[in-house]
């Protein structure tokens, strides 16, 4: 039965809504045939005062819900400003699909308005780049595009539609095609190779466990396989609230941001399994050095697997992997003597022991300083929480307190990839908002990235608020001034900081801001905030801060001046 739309706007938006999408972010351009269609099909926009944080919005909702993200944009600047974004998607991993206006063919060459060779800007920052140069190929191209970003591996695409081809009636004889059925295996069979191999050899397993274990750990398949091999049980930083962390395995992100006790266990572990990790920088060499040990990696995306590395490397889907090997235990004798895995498990339960002493000391050692401090502010902010709930970070200086077990424990958690760029969660704690509406959503930042999605939190408000913003305000970018300190650089001359600044403001009426001054009254403000999130309305608390209210690993890994 054939279908004819009115544009391809038309047809494309229809493809969506057969393909469970609801919500789009972005600012598309002056071409708004595409609002039309999205209003005749009660898909709503969120709509953006910049196109970087449309992008990091539509990552915020992807990680959040595992679903895919749309985000619409005009073109030439608007994709160049937009690639920041596209960045930041592909190394999260984000189903993110970019529609973007283009240049007709017929003035392709010309010098025309807001004319670029906008694949050849987004292939490097994408899985697919497409424009798309029939109308008859708007449909199968739009179907290419969603089947690319849902993967295996997930990612973001572009697809872009020039303006003669977007104004053309689609007509569609065929049925429309859909996406690939998945083939869920839920109770695989594994045989034996060098990585079983390697696991029944270990008597002091470390299991990380990395951001595509996202949507994948529901049941606690990995908390599993960890009980059954023995294993401390670490995250990435992209992959903490994939495991549960009340477990009395876990002992935090691995690397940077690891606390001196959970060092130590990765020093004296003789077995790394890498989980749907990719081993990024972060923690591979900041702060404990990484054991000369065999490493054991899984991933679906032969992109992820390092190179760098002794130990078997697998190619395949991390759950089940998780499940295969410890049925295969089950049926073949366990991993190790129970002598051995007694003597680790003690070593495991010190170690997480030590790390809640620490934490307790730096809360003592807080409460006899004047000002609020970071560690007060996190414990604060988790007395107060509600489930479900989702905390959404940055990765500066100061905000990257949030990153240290066990000062803030438990919840979702969506943070920036190994790219960090600047502002991303201010952004995407409002895509994430709308992927899980009954969740308590907190984005945890620094003033410099609440500056650069400033006016998006002020334009979302009113229509999609509920956020509860904590911004950490020190004036400027915490990194770099102690990489400043560091380097023994004049601050007079080289002003990163500006401990002393008034906090950012933002208002209107759907917005509640306060300045957090006073300790004593810090939980009950923290409490009313929530209140009014709750409501739907956003709330924004600015505390100052400290210039050395850093986190004890950050200052233990000698990255920043002590």
């Amino acid at each position: 039965m054939s279908k004819q739309y009115a544009d391809a706007w038309s047809a494309i938006v229809d493809l969506l809504v057969a393909n469970g999408v609801d919500t789009c972010f972005g600012l598309p351009g002056d071409d708004l045939e595409l609002l039309r269609a999205l209003d005749a099909a009660g898909l709503d926009l969120v709509p953006c005062r910049d196109q970087r944080n449309a992008m990091y919005m539509a990552t915020g909702y992807a990680l959040q819900s595992g679903r895919l993200a749309v985000c619409a944009l005009g073109k030439g600047p608007a994709v160049t400003h937009a690639a920041t974004g596209l960045l930041e998607a592909r190394e999260s991993g984000a189903p993110v699909l970019v529609l973007a206006a283009g240049v007709p063919e017929r003035r392709r060459g010309s010098g025309g308005f807001q004319e670029l060779d906008q694949v050849a800007v987004t292939t490097p920052l994408v899985r697919w780049a497409h424009r798309v140069g029939h109308p008859d190929r708007v449909v199968p191209a739009t179907v290419t595009a969603l089947t690319r970003a849902v993967g295996p591996p997930p990612g973001p695409v572009y697809l872009e539609i020039p303006d003669d081809v977007r104004t053309v009636e689609i007509l569609v004889t065929e049925p429309q095609p859909t996406l690939p059925e998945p083939l869920l295996v839920e109770s695989p069979s594994v045989t034996s190779g060098p990585a079983l191999a390697a696991i029944r050899a270990s008597r002091r397993p470390v299991v990380l466990v990395g951001g595509g274990m996202r949507h994948r750990n529901d049941d606690g398949v990995v908390e599993r396989f960890a009980e059954r091999v023995g294993a401390a049980l670490f995250t990435t930083a992209s992959g903490r609230g994939a495991v549960d962390e009340y477990h009395p395995l876990f002992c935090g992100v691995a690397g940077l941001y690891a606390a001196a006790p959970a060092r130590a266990l990765w020093s004296s572990c003789d077995l790394v399994v890498s989980l749907a990790g990719r081993l990024e920088e972060t923690v591979v060499e900041g702060g404990t050095p990484w054991p000369s040990v065999e490493v054991v990696q899984v991933n679906v995306d032969p992109g992820g697997l390092s190179a760098e590395f002794a130990g078997p490397r697998v190619i395949g889907d991390a759950r089940h992997a998780a499940l295969g090997w410890a049925r295969a235990l089950d049926d073949g004798g366990g991993a190790g003597p129970a002598e051995a895995r007694e003597r680790w498990a003690n070593e495991i339960a010190g170690a997480r022991k030590a790390m809640s002493r620490d934490a307790e000391a730096e809360l003592a050692r807080a409460a006899t300083l004047p000002e609020i401090r970071i560690a007060e502010l996190l414990a604060a902010l988790d007395a107060t929480a509600t489930e479900p709930r989702v905390l959404v970070q940055e990765n500066g200086l100061q905000d990257m307190w949030s990153y240290g077990f066990p000062f803030r424990v438990g919840g979702g958690s969506v943070v920036p990839s190994e790219q960090t760029p600047l502002g991303f969660g201010a952004a995407a704690a409002i895509g994430v908002k709308r992927a899980a509406p009954d969740h308590e959503v907190t984005a945890f930042i620094g003033d410099g990235a609440f500056l650069a999605a400033r006016a998006d939190i002020a334009v979302t408000a009113r229509d999609h608020g509920g956020v509860l913003y904590v911004v950490l305000c020190n004036g400027g970018y915490g990194w770099l001034d102690a990489q400043r300190a560091r380097l023994g650089l004049d601050a007079e001359r080289h002003p990163f900081t500006r401990p002393d600044a008034p906090p950012p403001a933002v208002d209107g009426s759907d917005i509640c801001c306060r300045v957090l001054r006073d300790k004593a009254a810090l939980t009950d403000e923290v409490r009313a905030a929530r209140r009014f999130c709750a409501q739907g309305g956003t709330a924004v608390l600015m505390v100052p801060v400290a210039p050395d209210d850093i986190l004890p690993s950050l200052r233990g890994a000698e990255v920043v001046p002590q």
